[in-house]
């Protein structure tokens, strides 16, 4: 059954590619990689066109909130999406997501119809909605990730391979490239988890000297095009 709702803490690191070596080499026997194996994943996010929800982000409040259209692999008009309302507060994560299709969405966020059946994740979709009032295609986000879950337990780990973005051809349809947001060989980790770490990855990170972070895929790419913007 997919999961619409979600509420668990997501903890980042950013990991050089010896240490992403290292972590997968030492997970082995913890948990396993998901029946999907590696994938890559297309989140275009939406924005106001004076892009209030990401300047907000980035100003790192006690809540901030994003919405965003996720497929995996490219997407057709017919293919399943899921459009994802991501709120964090006070470093929890809560998320609400539904299945639904591009021409639909694109009818919702101009105003003429739900996304999809009736239904309260749809309905607290459409309130966000109808608060900023404009909404409109302002970065696409593209990565490759590698899931792992741990047998019998709730932890999650994913690790985000050659994050990439565009501010230009906003769509799901067209292609998977991008503009590289880290240097080669760097990687995301995010570990989720509904309540405390356990403590025998709390070791390996430890002994990995991973450290956590802070780093938004969204924010790093609004961050490099404001840089390019003064270069011109």
């Amino acid at each position: 059954m997919a999961i619409t709702v979600m509420k668990r803490y997501e903890l980042k690191y950013l990991l050089t590619a010896e240490q992403t070596s290292f972590l997968r080499e030492r997970l082995k026997g913890h948990m396993e990689v998901d029946r999907y194996g590696k994938t890559s994943i297309a989140s275009l996010y939406y924005d106001t066109p004076t892009y209030q929800l990401i300047r907000t982000s980035v100003e790192k409040p006690e809540f901030k909130e994003k919405i965003r259209l996720r497929s995996y692999g490219l997407a057709t008009d017919r293919s399943p999406v899921f459009l994802e309302l991501k709120r964090k507060a006070y470093g929890i994560v809560y998320k609400r997501r539904v299945e639904t299709t591009i021409p639909l969405v694109k009818k919702f966020f101009s105003g003429e119809g739900d996304i999809c059946a009736p239904g309260q994740i749809n309905k607290e979709i459409t309130v966000f909605r109808d608060f900023y009032k404009t909404l409109v295609p302002a970065c696409l986000i593209i990565y490759d990730r590698m899931a792992y879950f741990e047998p019998g337990g709730d932890l999650r780990l994913t690790i985000d391979e050659n994050p990439r973005y565009r501010h230009d051809d906003l769509t799901l349809t067209k292609s998977m490239d991008g503009i590289s947001l880290l240097g080669e060989g760097w990687t995301i980790l995010e570990v989720k988890v509904q309540d405390a770490m356990p403590l025998w990855l709390c070791g390996i990170l430890s002994e990995g000297r991973i450290s956590i972070g802070s780093f938004s895929k969204y924010g790093e790419a609004y961050r490099q095009q404001l840089l390019k913007a003064q270069n011109y």
